[in-house]
Protein backbone atom coordinates (compact mmCIF):
# COMPACT_ATOMS: atom_id res chain seq x y z
CA UNK A 1 0.00 0.00 0.00
CA UNK A 2 1.39 3.40 -0.98
CA UNK A 3 1.67 6.36 1.32
CA UNK A 4 1.29 8.81 -1.54
CA UNK A 5 -1.71 10.81 -2.68
CA UNK A 6 -2.11 13.06 -5.73
CA UNK A 7 -0.64 16.53 -5.43
CA UNK A 8 -3.01 19.43 -4.87
CA UNK A 9 -4.99 19.99 -8.06
CA UNK A 10 -5.54 23.71 -7.67
CA UNK A 11 -2.83 26.11 -8.81
CA UNK A 12 -0.95 27.97 -6.13
CA UNK A 13 -2.08 31.58 -6.07
CA UNK A 14 -1.12 34.66 -4.12
CA UNK A 15 -2.89 35.06 -0.83
CA UNK A 16 -3.83 38.59 -1.91
CA UNK A 17 -1.34 40.31 0.36
CA UNK A 18 -1.73 37.88 3.27
CA UNK A 19 1.46 35.96 2.62
CA UNK A 20 2.69 37.24 5.98
CA UNK A 21 -0.41 35.68 7.61
CA UNK A 22 -1.23 38.54 9.95
CA UNK A 23 -4.43 36.79 11.13
CA UNK A 24 -3.57 33.35 12.54
CA UNK A 25 -5.72 30.72 14.23
CA UNK A 26 -4.38 28.14 16.68
CA UNK A 27 -6.22 25.05 17.93
CA UNK A 28 -4.64 22.96 20.69
CA UNK A 29 -2.83 24.85 23.46
CA UNK A 30 -1.20 22.03 25.41
CA UNK A 31 2.42 21.76 26.55
CA UNK A 32 3.68 22.27 23.01
CA UNK A 33 0.91 24.26 21.35
CA UNK A 34 0.71 26.89 24.08
CA UNK A 35 4.37 27.85 23.60
CA UNK A 36 4.10 27.75 19.81
CA UNK A 37 1.08 30.05 19.88
CA UNK A 38 2.81 32.43 22.28
CA UNK A 39 5.78 32.70 19.91
CA UNK A 40 3.43 33.74 17.10
CA UNK A 41 2.04 36.47 19.34
CA UNK A 42 5.56 37.63 20.16
CA UNK A 43 6.32 37.87 16.43
CA UNK A 44 3.39 40.24 15.87
CA UNK A 45 0.64 37.98 14.55
CA UNK A 46 -2.99 38.55 15.53
CA UNK A 47 -4.06 35.27 17.05
CA UNK A 48 -7.43 33.58 17.56
CA UNK A 49 -7.23 30.45 19.73
CA UNK A 50 -9.34 27.49 20.84
CA UNK A 51 -8.81 24.66 23.30
CA UNK A 52 -11.17 22.60 25.45
CA UNK A 53 -8.98 23.59 28.40
CA UNK A 54 -10.25 27.03 29.42
CA UNK A 55 -7.17 27.71 31.57
CA UNK A 56 -4.90 27.23 28.56
CA UNK A 57 -7.05 29.64 26.56
CA UNK A 58 -6.99 32.21 29.37
CA UNK A 59 -3.19 32.21 29.45
CA UNK A 60 -3.11 33.10 25.76
CA UNK A 61 -5.84 35.73 25.94
CA UNK A 62 -3.95 37.40 28.79
CA UNK A 63 -0.98 37.55 26.43
CA UNK A 64 -3.07 39.21 23.71
CA UNK A 65 -4.87 36.44 21.81
CA UNK A 66 -8.59 36.35 21.04
CA UNK A 67 -10.60 33.36 22.30
CA UNK A 68 -12.95 31.40 20.02
CA UNK A 69 -15.81 29.15 21.12
CA UNK A 70 -15.09 26.40 18.56
CA UNK A 71 -12.67 25.41 15.79
CA UNK A 72 -15.27 26.69 13.30
CA UNK A 73 -15.08 30.15 14.85
CA UNK A 74 -11.28 30.06 14.58
CA UNK A 75 -11.63 29.30 10.87
CA UNK A 76 -14.00 32.24 10.40
CA UNK A 77 -11.33 34.60 11.73
CA UNK A 78 -8.08 33.22 10.34
CA UNK A 79 -6.13 33.19 7.10
CA UNK A 80 -3.95 30.36 8.35
CA UNK A 81 -4.65 27.86 11.13
CA UNK A 82 -2.17 25.76 13.10
CA UNK A 83 -3.41 22.71 14.98
CA UNK A 84 -1.47 20.84 17.67
CA UNK A 85 -3.56 17.96 19.02
CA UNK A 86 -3.00 14.68 20.92
CA UNK A 87 -4.36 11.94 18.63
CA UNK A 88 -5.90 10.85 15.34
CA UNK A 89 -9.42 11.22 16.69
CA UNK A 90 -8.80 14.68 18.12
CA UNK A 91 -7.52 15.85 14.74
CA UNK A 92 -10.46 14.30 12.86
CA UNK A 93 -12.94 15.89 15.27
CA UNK A 94 -11.32 19.34 15.02
CA UNK A 95 -11.25 19.26 11.22
CA UNK A 96 -14.36 17.26 10.33
CA UNK A 97 -16.66 17.72 13.33
CA UNK A 98 -19.93 19.64 13.28
CA UNK A 99 -18.10 22.76 14.49
CA UNK A 100 -14.85 21.76 12.81
CA UNK A 101 -12.37 23.83 10.85
CA UNK A 102 -13.43 22.55 7.43
CA UNK A 103 -17.06 23.47 8.11
CA UNK A 104 -16.37 27.20 7.99
CA UNK A 105 -12.90 27.72 6.51
CA UNK A 106 -12.90 30.03 3.51
CA UNK A 107 -11.39 29.03 0.18
CA UNK A 108 -7.60 29.36 0.21
CA UNK A 109 -7.47 29.18 4.01
CA UNK A 110 -4.20 27.46 4.95
CA UNK A 111 -4.36 24.63 7.52
CA UNK A 112 -1.14 23.39 9.13
CA UNK A 113 -1.46 20.31 11.33
CA UNK A 114 1.51 19.90 13.65
CA UNK A 115 0.01 16.99 15.59
CA UNK A 116 1.76 13.62 15.45
CA UNK A 117 -0.76 11.25 13.87
CA UNK A 118 -1.12 8.41 11.38
CA UNK A 119 0.21 9.45 7.92
CA UNK A 120 -2.95 8.01 6.34
CA UNK A 121 -5.13 10.35 8.43
CA UNK A 122 -3.10 13.32 7.19
CA UNK A 123 -3.54 12.14 3.63
CA UNK A 124 -7.29 11.81 4.11
CA UNK A 125 -7.53 15.34 5.50
CA UNK A 126 -5.41 16.70 2.66
CA UNK A 127 -7.84 15.20 0.15
CA UNK A 128 -10.88 16.57 1.96
CA UNK A 129 -9.32 20.02 2.22
CA UNK A 130 -8.47 20.01 -1.47
CA UNK A 131 -12.11 19.38 -2.39
CA UNK A 132 -13.04 22.60 -0.55
CA UNK A 133 -10.21 24.63 -2.05
CA UNK A 134 -8.41 24.73 1.31
CA UNK A 135 -4.66 24.35 1.55
CA UNK A 136 -3.30 21.72 3.96
CA UNK A 137 0.08 20.44 5.09
CA UNK A 138 1.13 18.03 7.80
CA UNK A 139 3.99 19.53 9.81
CA UNK A 140 4.75 17.51 12.95
CA UNK A 141 7.59 18.75 15.14
CA UNK A 142 10.66 17.49 16.92
CA UNK A 143 12.45 19.11 19.84
CA UNK A 144 10.12 18.88 22.81
CA UNK A 145 8.72 21.47 25.19
CA UNK A 146 11.94 23.45 25.60
CA UNK A 147 12.32 23.88 21.86
CA UNK A 148 8.66 24.88 21.57
CA UNK A 149 9.26 27.53 24.22
CA UNK A 150 12.48 28.77 22.64
CA UNK A 151 11.13 28.72 19.08
CA UNK A 152 13.75 26.23 17.92
CA UNK A 153 11.55 23.32 16.83
CA UNK A 154 12.21 21.21 13.75
CA UNK A 155 9.18 20.98 11.43
CA UNK A 156 8.83 18.01 9.08
CA UNK A 157 6.50 19.09 6.28
CA UNK A 158 4.37 16.94 4.00
CA UNK A 159 2.35 18.47 1.14
CA UNK A 160 2.89 20.30 -2.11
CA UNK A 161 6.07 22.28 -2.70
CA UNK A 162 3.97 25.42 -3.20
CA UNK A 163 2.29 25.02 0.18
CA UNK A 164 5.61 24.28 1.84
CA UNK A 165 7.10 27.51 0.50
CA UNK A 166 4.06 29.51 1.60
CA UNK A 167 4.08 28.01 5.09
CA UNK A 168 7.82 28.25 5.68
CA UNK A 169 7.95 31.93 6.82
CA UNK A 170 5.27 31.28 9.43
CA UNK A 171 6.86 28.03 10.63
CA UNK A 172 10.16 29.86 11.02
CA UNK A 173 8.45 31.99 13.70
CA UNK A 174 8.14 28.80 15.78
CA UNK A 175 11.08 26.70 14.64
CA UNK A 176 14.73 26.70 13.61
CA UNK A 177 14.61 24.00 10.91
CA UNK A 178 11.83 23.54 8.36
CA UNK A 179 12.37 20.35 6.34
CA UNK A 180 10.36 19.39 3.28
CA UNK A 181 9.72 15.64 3.35
CA UNK A 182 7.52 15.09 0.29
CA UNK A 183 3.83 14.71 -0.48
CA UNK A 184 1.00 14.69 2.06
CA UNK A 185 1.66 12.37 4.98
CA UNK A 186 5.43 12.35 4.52
CA UNK A 187 5.98 14.76 7.41
CA UNK A 188 4.17 12.29 9.64
CA UNK A 189 6.13 9.39 8.15
CA UNK A 190 9.43 11.13 8.93
CA UNK A 191 8.32 11.93 12.49
CA UNK A 192 7.25 8.35 13.23
CA UNK A 193 10.43 6.84 11.80
CA UNK A 194 12.57 9.23 13.83
CA UNK A 195 10.68 8.63 17.07
CA UNK A 196 10.69 4.87 16.59
CA UNK A 197 14.48 4.99 16.28
CA UNK A 198 14.67 7.25 19.34
CA UNK A 199 12.60 4.83 21.41
CA UNK A 200 14.75 1.89 20.34
CA UNK A 201 18.05 3.71 20.95
CA UNK A 202 16.97 4.88 24.40
CA UNK A 203 16.18 1.31 25.42
CA UNK A 204 19.55 0.18 24.07
CA UNK A 205 21.36 2.96 25.94
CA UNK A 206 19.53 2.11 29.16
CA UNK A 207 20.38 -1.57 28.76
CA UNK A 208 24.07 -0.82 28.19
CA UNK A 209 24.37 1.47 31.21
CA UNK A 210 22.43 -0.92 33.41
CA UNK A 211 24.72 -3.78 32.37
CA UNK A 212 27.76 -1.61 33.06
CA UNK A 213 26.40 -0.78 36.52
CA UNK A 214 25.83 -4.46 37.31
CA UNK A 215 29.37 -5.24 36.21
CA UNK A 216 30.74 -2.58 38.53
CA UNK A 217 31.65 -0.04 35.85
CA UNK A 218 31.39 3.66 36.75
CA UNK A 219 28.65 5.29 34.63
CA UNK A 220 30.77 8.38 33.93
CA UNK A 221 33.60 6.23 32.62
CA UNK A 222 31.22 4.28 30.41
CA UNK A 223 29.60 7.49 29.13
CA UNK A 224 33.01 8.92 28.21
CA UNK A 225 33.85 5.76 26.27
CA UNK A 226 30.47 5.39 24.54
CA UNK A 227 30.27 9.05 23.54
CA UNK A 228 33.65 8.89 21.82
CA UNK A 229 33.25 5.41 20.33
CA UNK A 230 31.01 3.40 18.05
CA UNK A 231 28.15 3.31 20.55
CA UNK A 232 27.76 7.09 20.42
CA UNK A 233 24.14 8.25 20.01
CA UNK A 234 21.84 11.12 21.01
CA UNK A 235 20.32 9.09 23.84
CA UNK A 236 23.71 8.66 25.48
CA UNK A 237 25.50 11.88 24.60
CA UNK A 238 22.75 14.50 25.00
CA UNK A 239 19.91 12.80 26.91
CA UNK A 240 21.55 10.17 29.05
CA UNK A 241 19.05 8.19 31.15
CA UNK A 242 21.43 7.78 34.12
CA UNK A 243 20.80 10.40 36.83
CA UNK A 244 23.65 12.84 37.42
CA UNK A 245 25.62 12.32 34.21
CA UNK A 246 24.10 15.38 32.53
CA UNK A 247 22.68 18.38 34.30
CA UNK A 248 19.78 19.71 32.26
CA UNK A 249 18.00 16.49 31.30
CA UNK A 250 14.98 14.74 32.84
CA UNK A 251 17.00 11.87 34.33
CA UNK A 252 18.69 14.39 36.63
CA UNK A 253 15.33 15.94 37.55
CA UNK A 254 13.55 12.80 38.77
CA UNK A 255 12.54 12.17 35.14
CA UNK A 256 10.20 15.15 35.16
CA UNK A 257 9.40 17.11 32.00
CA UNK A 258 10.80 16.10 28.64
CA UNK A 259 8.98 13.60 26.43
CA UNK A 260 6.56 11.46 28.39
CA UNK A 261 6.41 7.67 28.27
CA UNK A 262 2.74 7.91 27.24
CA UNK A 263 3.66 10.00 24.21
CA UNK A 264 6.48 7.66 23.27
CA UNK A 265 4.14 4.69 23.51
CA UNK A 266 1.59 6.55 21.38
CA UNK A 267 4.15 7.33 18.65
CA UNK A 268 5.47 3.76 18.67
CA UNK A 269 1.88 2.55 18.34
CA UNK A 270 1.37 4.82 15.32
CA UNK A 271 4.57 3.45 13.79
CA UNK A 272 3.33 -0.10 14.40
CA UNK A 273 -0.01 0.69 12.76
CA UNK A 274 1.63 2.30 9.73
CA UNK A 275 4.09 -0.60 9.40
CA UNK A 276 1.22 -3.08 9.42
CA UNK A 277 -0.56 -1.20 6.63
CA UNK A 278 2.49 -1.21 4.36
CA UNK A 279 3.70 -4.65 5.49
CA UNK A 280 7.05 -3.40 6.83
CA UNK A 281 8.92 -5.49 9.38
CA UNK A 282 9.78 -3.51 12.53
CA UNK A 283 10.63 -6.16 15.17
CA UNK A 284 12.63 -3.77 17.38
CA UNK A 285 10.02 -1.04 17.00
CA UNK A 286 7.29 -3.47 18.02
CA UNK A 287 9.29 -4.63 21.03
CA UNK A 288 9.98 -1.02 22.05
CA UNK A 289 6.25 -0.33 21.86
CA UNK A 290 5.48 -3.19 24.22
CA UNK A 291 8.25 -2.16 26.64
CA UNK A 292 6.88 1.38 26.92
CA UNK A 293 3.34 0.12 27.32
CA UNK A 294 4.58 -2.07 30.17
CA UNK A 295 6.39 0.88 31.75
CA UNK A 296 3.09 2.78 31.78
CA UNK A 297 1.37 -0.05 33.64
CA UNK A 298 4.14 0.14 36.28
CA UNK A 299 3.10 3.69 37.17
CA UNK A 300 5.61 5.67 35.12
CA UNK A 301 3.13 7.21 32.66
CA UNK A 302 3.87 10.77 33.78
CA UNK A 303 7.66 10.38 33.62
CA UNK A 304 10.06 11.11 30.76
CA UNK A 305 10.65 8.17 28.44
CA UNK A 306 14.26 7.84 29.67
CA UNK A 307 12.73 6.30 32.82
CA UNK A 308 13.24 3.02 30.95
CA UNK A 309 16.65 2.94 32.69
CA UNK A 310 14.97 2.68 36.09
CA UNK A 311 12.48 0.16 34.73
CA UNK A 312 15.32 -2.10 33.57
CA UNK A 313 16.98 -1.74 36.99
CA UNK A 314 13.80 -3.21 38.47
CA UNK A 315 12.72 -0.03 40.24
CA UNK A 316 9.07 -0.05 41.32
Amino acid sequence: MSLTVPRMAFVARSFRGTRCFSQVGFVGLGNMGGHMARNLLKKGHRLTVFDVNETAVSKLTEAGAKAASSPAEVAEEAEVIVSMLPSNQHVLDVYNGKQGLLSSAKEETFCIDSSTIDPFVSQTLAGEAEKSGIRFIDAPVSGGVNSAKDGTLTFMVGGSQDNYQLAKPLLEKMGARIIYCGDSGMGQAAKLCNNMLLGISMIGTAEAFNLGRRLGLDAKVLADIVNSSSGRCWSSELYNPVPGLLGDVPSSKNYEGGFGTTLMAKDLGLAQSAATKVEAAIPLGSMAHQIYRTIITQGFSDKDFSIVYQFLKGRK
